[in-house]
């Protein structure tokens, strides 16, 4: 059994994968983790590569889900998705950017905010 805080992180991310998928976003990888760091999920739009971070938060009491997306947390997904680049570039991506799933609210009654080049 996973610790409740986790569980709601994985939660988060299917909830944001299932969202984006019916943007017309399609799946490259999941969870993709190296020494620098991990990216949540990585997609697939036309031939663009979007590296998403995902955010949950029950209310904005303490802030957004996007706030809590620090310069170093910004720059560990930054250099984990140059190793992604490097290990699978070959050609195949016109561009790359990244973007946030911030989702806020009880899992049963959430706001989703896509925000497109985070940074």
């Amino acid at each position: 059994m996973k610790a409740p805080h986790l569980q709601r992180g994985e939660d988060a991310e299917s909830i944001a994968l299932s969202w984006l998928k019916t943007q017309g976003l399609t799946l490259v990888t999941r969870n993709y983790s190296r020494k620098c760091g991990e990216i949540d999920l990585i997609m697939r739009q036309g031939h663009d590569l979007v590296f998403v971070e995902v955010r949950y938060r029950k209310n904005r009491a303490f802030g957004g889900a996007e706030e809590s997306i620090t310069r170093r947390k910004q720059n560990k997904i930054r250099k984990t998705a140059e190793s992604f680049l490097q290990q699978y570039r070959s050609g195949q991506y016109d561009q790359c950017r990244f973007d946030v799933i911030a989702i806020t609210g009880p899992q049963d009654r959430f706001d989703i905010d896509w925000i497109k080049h985070a940074f």
